[in-house]
């Protein structure tokens, strides 16, 4: 479907509210994960992706096709979330990895394995939780969703020098909070 997107796009452009639909159909779910790995709030990522649709489809117009639909889109919905987390209120839950897993090695086998395994995939939660929204974003973009550094930067509204800083600093931070918990290596 990715080729049809153009012109899904170039549709919903003149009016067409059914080719954006499909619009809604062929992101709304790789949205609405990003979102709720930025938010860790299902309530918030449900409004937030529903505000960025709504955005998009009231800025549809303004989408020059210089750059991937998905890539403007999330870009509306990281901005929003931005905005909406920034706002004061509770602090923010840790959102279990389980749910949208990033899986590290499995250390071993048995209870020992499996004890260790744990307290490593608790120590990346809460790694990557700790981060601050500038570099927890990238690290999700980039390292999480696969977006490539082009398509992460943009959505970012940043250079790709700077995006790749901020990744680069990510990664190093979530590689600190958890080396206690990784094998040591023989060098």
């Amino acid at each position: 479907m990715p080729d049809q997107e153009p012109k899904l796009v170039a549709r919903a452009q003149r009016g067409d509210r059914a080719a954006f639909e499909k619009l809604v159909r062929l992101h709304a779910d790789h949205l609405h994960a990003v979102v709720l790995r930025l938010s860790g709030d299902r309530d918030v990522a449900e409004e937030v992706t529903q505000e960025a649709f709504l955005r998009a489809w009231r800025g549809i117009d303004g989408f020059k096709r210089d750059a991937r639909f998905f890539t403007w889109l999330y870009r509306i919905g990281v901005n929003e979330a931005r905005r909406r987390l920034q706002r004061p209120s509770e602090p923010r839950p840790i959102l279990s990895l389980e749910e949208h897993p990033i899986e590290p090695r499995d250390p071993g086998r048995g209870p020992a394995g499996a004890a260790e395994y744990a307290d490593l995939h608790s120590a990346l939660e809460a790694a990557i939780a700790a981060l601050d929204d500038d570099y927890r974003l990238p690290l999700l973009l980039r390292d999480v969703d696969g977006l490539s550094t082009a398509e992460a930067a943009e959505v970012m509204g940043l250079g790709e020098a700077a995006f790749k800083s901020r990744l680069h600093r990510a990664r190093l931070a979530v590689r600190a909070a958890v080396e206690p918990y990784l094998p040591a290596r023989d060098e």
